[in-house]
């Protein structure tokens, strides 16, 4: 996973950002979804059809799904010998409305081959076009305009299937949409093998699916069997909530706030429980600043840091095991990932 997570940075740095998803994934996941393509229009809007699964499951499974029509568009590209090469300023866009003779199988007689004026960016006038036409958008965007891609969605008000980088969770732009139920994380959320323009392959640690299509998954409630105490449920020195480390610790009896891990997001239920905001910084609210502390690592180094201000932090009487603290006036705290701050609605 580390490994995984390393590839994800270097390829968001240097802008690097195609990956061409596998099939299994994309049938792992669509199986869950069926029910919402009935009578639809699909829009594939970063996708090279020569290539991407993506058309492939969905030209495959057009009359199996119930489709009306599948569009697919392809950056920078004209030829059909040259799908893969990009050496095109022109794009082209493919329509996709089923086999004629049965077979199941799409013929180039029966896929719509069409020339853009543009280099088919899903910003353009003509692609937001083609994306008006449509009813449900399912791609893999590139994961540098994530921001960008999935705000275009909501404004259109587009349903969507799509795959991204999970650190988007903490984007304030994306983290919004969590908070507002326009957003939510879909059934396989884990690391997962893509292909490359190249042939190689990469894995990528940390992408997951982006959905607002509703879910069985989205509607089951966590089983909370524990029950609230001050001595396993801290709270924060620089917040009025208490830690919960792990989701499955999270206390049954406890109604006021809570910091749990962005992993909660994967069983979020929104019948069960309320978003509050996030702890960078306190979703935008000011936190404690404290003077120049002491770091201490897991081997006993030491070293000196201008300030602990940013997410949550907890005061310790005793240095946690296999932990980075700080030790500020002589006083032992931990510093947290970002923790999702929650309330129960049903208690």
């Amino acid at each position: 996973m580390a490994k995984g997570n390393e590839n994800l940075h270097s390829a968001l740095k240097a802008k690097n950002d195609e990956f061409y998803t596998q099939l299994s994934d994309i049938e792992k996941e669509l199986r869950h979804y069926k029910e919402h393509f009935q009578g639809k229009t699909v829009l594939c809007n970063c996708d090279d059809p020569r290539v991407s699964n993506f058309f492939h499951y969905f030209s495959y499974n057009f009359e199996k799904l119930g489709l009306k029509k599948l569009i697919t568009i392809c950056y920078k590209n004209q030829e059909i010998d040259l799908f893969s090469k990009h050496t095109s300023e022109r794009a082209i866009y493919l329509e996709y409305n089923g086999c004629k003779e049965g077979e199941n199988v799409p013929t180039l007689e029966e896929i719509g081959i069409k020339h853009l004026q543009g280099d088919g960016d899903f910003r353009s006038k003509e692609c937001i076009d083609l994306l008006q036409e449509t009813d449900i958008v399912v791609t893999n965007p590139p994961f540098s305009l994530f921001r960008e891609y999935v705000a275009q969605l909501i404004e259109y008000q587009k349903k969507f299937l799509i795959i991204g980088n999970q650190n988007a969770i903490s984007y304030k732009e994306i983290f919004y949409l969590f908070m507002d139920n326009k957003i939510w994380l879909g059934y396989n959320n884990n690391a997962k093998t893509f292909h490359k323009p190249d042939g190689t392959t990469q894995t990528l640690g940390n992408t997951g699916w982006f959905t607002n299509l509703e879910t069985k998954k989205r509607h089951e409630n966590i089983i909370l069997y524990k029950t609230y105490n001050e001595t396993d449920y801290p709270k924060y020195d620089n917040f009025e909530a208490i830690e919960v480390s792990k989701v499955s610790d999270i206390p049954y009896d406890y109604k006021d706030t809570m910091g749990v891990p962005i992993t909660f997001l994967d069983k979020y239920n929104p019948d069960q429980f309320e978003i509050l905001g996030i702890t960078k910084t306190w979703f935008g609210g000011a936190s404690k600043i404290y003077p120049n502390q002491t770091q201490v690592s897991k081997d006993g180094s030491k070293s000196t840091v201008s300030k602990l201000n940013d997410g949550a932090t907890i005061k310790m009487s005793s240095p946690p095991r296999d932990s980075t603290y700080y030790i500020v006036d002589n006083e032992i705290f931990i510093q947290l990932y970002a923790r999702i701050l929650i309330k129960r609605k049903d208690i």
